[in-house]
């Protein structure tokens, strides 16, 4: 394989029966582009089954020639698959590609990496023990507000920052409600659910059919990365409403499920001293299930400084990055010495403006992915290690909470 030729993918988890899932409307539109086809090859499925891999095939029209796995291990032992590309439920991730890892392939799996920090660490070992290269869908430090938002603290537009504050809402879209299909995010052993996805990640729920899905973007993520990892953190954890109604595809209650997941959760920690933040700079973020009261922002982050104030606020989404395309782009920047509030915009580069909202940053992550030429390249995607570093940062700051 040339440098030029397409980099060759083997998609997990692309579903015939759920054409609104994040593979088919996430991944699928940006590697079918003129930009995504110029550098990646879409080669082979693993599904469930062969067959259930050969309707994937067949329903999103396919080349003939895309190979079918049912079975993990056949997956890895296909010489001519360079990248594998996981988007199935989490506590499918670790035994989809644990093989393909293990092979040296490189290997892309969607946020959280594993269902809990140990497989995740494992994951991450194996992954340089057998000298693949590995990547994370956790894509907010690569967003354009992220990117905007650290290159206004770089250039010291609010001087040092010396505290951020972020009030959100959202998890699932309802306080005591979710849909059927969303029913493990009220099982904490899954490790799918509202704090390592809704806390960890913000989201958007788009309406298709009177149901919900949820598109995430690691708001937790990507605090750090514009402001710096934590030096220190710890949370507090509450669990209001255990009981929560699962919904059928007609919105009607099909049954009531127990959760042992936290729906309010507050964090805070520090910074130490960097070119943009003081030392002991602090964070607060609160996140609660559910709906914000109405008329108030489903999210607002604020990032104060020596000299000035940052604030960013979406009104209906906590899925900032992607969001509502009516919601203006824009970054509110408070001058104290003026007194007057300047509005930056930001922007989606032009070929992203040609993709579908949720495939955008998705997008962005297998461009960086494919720019990287070898081992002194600069990586600017989240790894294996840094997301285990971040599950076991999750998984200390809950250990000592009790449901």
């Amino acid at each position: 394989m040339s440098s030029t030729d397409p980099i060759r993918v083997a998609i997990i988890g692309l579903s015939s029966s759920a054409k609104t899932a994040w593979a088919s409307r996430a991944h699928l539109p940006y590697l079918l582009s003129p930009l995504g086809r110029s550098k990646y090859q879409i080669v082979a499925l693993l599904n469930s089954s062969v067959p259930a891999a050969r309707a994937a095939i067949a329903a999103y029209d396919l080349p003939d020639t895309t190979r079918a796995y049912g079975d993990p291990a056949a997956l890895a032992a296909d010489a001519e698959v360079d990248l594998v590309v996981c988007t199935t439920r989490v506590d499918k991730h670790y035994e989809t590609v644990l093989d393909s890892v293990k092979a040296g392939k490189d290997v892309f799996v969607e946020w959280p990496l594993a269902h809990d920090a140990q497989h995740a660490r494992e994951l991450a070992e194996l992954a340089q023990k057998a000298g693949g290269r590995s990547v994370v869908g956790a894509q907010g430090v690569r967003a354009p507000v992220a990117l905007k938002l650290r290159a206004l603290l770089e250039e010291g537009k609010i001087g040092r920052v010396v505290s951020a504050e972020l009030r959100v809402f959202g998890g699932l879209n309802d306080r005591v409600k979710a849909p059927e299909g969303l029913g493990y995010f009220t099982e904490r052993k899954v490790g799918g659910n509202i704090y390592t996805i809704g806390f960890a990640h913000s989201e958007i729920f788009l309406r298709s059919g009177g149901r919900s899905s949820a598109d995430l973007f690691p708001v937790f993520d990507m605090v750090q990365g514009v402001l710096g990892e934590l030096a220190t953190v710890k949370g507090d954890f509450h669990l209001q409403r255990p009981e929560v109604q699962l919904l059928d595809p007609a919105g009607n209650t099909a049954k009531t499920v127990r959760s042992d997941v936290p729906d309010l959760i507050l964090v805070s920690g520090k910074w130490d001293e960097s070119s943009i933040t003081q030392q002991n700079a602090t964070l607060h973020y609160r996140f609660r299930r559910g709906q914000p009261f109405p008329g108030e922002p489903a999210l607002e982050w604020t990032i104060s400084g020596e000299k000035g104030e940052i604030r960013i606020i979406s009104p209906q989404n906590t899925f900032i990055q992607v969001g509502d395309p009516a919601a203006p782009r824009l970054i509110e920047i408070h001058n104290f010495e003026t007194d007057t509030v300047e509005k930056v915009e930001w922007e989606w580069e032009a070929w992203q403006q040609e993709l579908p909202y949720p495939a955008r940053s998705i997008g962005k992550l297998y461009e960086d992915f494919a720019d990287v030429k070898g081992a002194e390249s600069k990586v600017n995607y989240v790894t294996f290690d840094l997301a285990a570093r971040r599950h076991e940062q999750l998984q200390k700051l809950l250990s000592e909470w009790r449901a």
